[in-house]
């Protein structure tokens, strides 16, 4: 098993998020933030979101708003369809 980084997601009523197992940060702005993490895409959406903390060494980031959304992502679903259909044309 490669993900031996464990991440947890501790939220705190709806205003505060903590992050651990975060790879890098894709994009953000107020209403919607998109973390690289060891299981995936994480999208956090909402209102007035800003980064508050961040530590990629140590994988940590902290997000504080009005959070209504956490979802996840593959980050190789692509890759996974486009080697499908790849192999039933062959």
């Amino acid at each position: 098993m490669e993900d031996r980084v464990i991440q947890s997601l501790l939220l705190e009523n709806k205003e505060t998020l903590n992050v651990t197992g975060v790879e890098g940060v894709d994009n953000f702005n107020d209403e919607t933030v998109v973390l690289l993490t060891n299981k995936g895409k994480l999208t956090i959406k909402g209102q007035r979101l800003n980064i508050s903390k961040l530590n990629v060494d140590e994988g940590k980031l902290m997000v504080k708003g009005d959070i209504n959304v956490l979802m996840y992502s593959d980050n190789d679903s692509n890759k996974e369809k486009v080697s499908l259909v790849k192999k039933l044309f062959k």
